[in-house]
């Protein structure tokens, strides 16, 4: 099977090699370079970043536009749209987090919305902006930065040293360093058992080490499979040409709950990783 890109016929495994590529740029022998970045784990995926930061500045624009705009009265659309998002974060907050930080709900709909409007640019038909690259001279474009590994993972990092960061400052140093230590498995006190005390407390800090850096790779890897998986099922119905119109949109339509489902799940997590920080144990 031959696709069409440009004014060039590209087999299936090109078109789908084509349309998983992202636009890179590098340093190679003291030069900046483009899309010559195979191997270079220093290669800036030029795509995902400028749309990310571009929805990211779509969300601010939206939900600052309703708030400046927000009256007493009869809400507008947009308005009432933005109202039922905060509530209904608001409330997920609430029954998970209890805690006394102000910063945990708006983190919470900064992610769910982010990462909302990351995953929508899916349902953009494959073809439509990377064609429009084309004719301006862009050679790669991946639309979708969630379906980028570095996006995902750059966001659970961040959570990661929030973790930390709530983890040592409602426990403190030694608060951190004894969880680490002293969980799962109590080490002996006293009595011949202190023998064995160093190497219970050497296997608990292994066994909880993996689990603490679990959380980030488990939440970055959950949010980029799930899409990764959709665009290239969206990729695989473009090569249908023509016919691939009833199986986009019924692929779409059930896409939009894996686009919402996921973003829910991402601001959960994080919410709850948040909350476990800063419990007792």
């Amino acid at each position: 099977m031959a696709a069409e890109s440009g004014h060039e016929t590209l087999t299936s495994g090109d078109y789908i090699a084509h349309h998983l590529h992202n636009l890179q740029v590098c340093r190679a022998d003291g030069e900046w370079v483009w899309n010559h970045c195979a191997g270079n784990p220093m290669a800036l995926n030029v795509d995902s970043m400028f749309f990310s930061v571009l929805l990211g500045v779509v969300f601010i624009w939206i939900f600052g536009r309703a708030a400046k705009k927000a009256s007493a009265g009869t809400p507008g659309k947009m308005q009432a749209f933005v109202e039922i998002v905060v509530d209904f974060i608001d409330s997920s907050v609430k029954d998970t987090y209890h805690g006394k930080s102000k910063l945990i709900a708006p983190l919470a709909l900064t992610i769910f919305v982010w990462v909302f409007f990351m995953n929508l640019m899916d349902l953009i038909p494959v073809d439509w902006l990377p064609e429009v690259g084309l004719m301006i001279g862009i050679p790669y474009l991946k639309v979708v930065p969630t379906t980028d590994v570095n996006i995902t993972f750059g966001m659970s990092i961040a959570v990661f040293f929030l973790v930390i960061f709530y983890t040592v400052k409602s426990k403190g140093v030694l608060g951190f360093v004894k969880e680490l230590t002293l969980h799962p498995i109590a080490p002996p006190t006293k009595g011949a058992g202190l023998i064995a005390a160093p190497f219970i407390i050497a296997f608990n800090f292994i066994l909880e080490t993996v689990a603490l850096l679990a959380k980030p790779l488990s939440l970055s890897l959950r949010l980029f499979g799930n899409m990764f998986a959709g665009e290239l099922i969206f990729i695989l119905i473009a090569m249908l040409g023509i016919w691939q119109l009833p199986l986009h949109f019924a692929w779409a339509v059930f896409h939009v709950l894996i686009v919402t489902l996921q973003a829910f799940i991402f601001m959960m997590l994080t919410v709850v990783y948040l909350t476990l920080a800063q419990e007792e144990h």
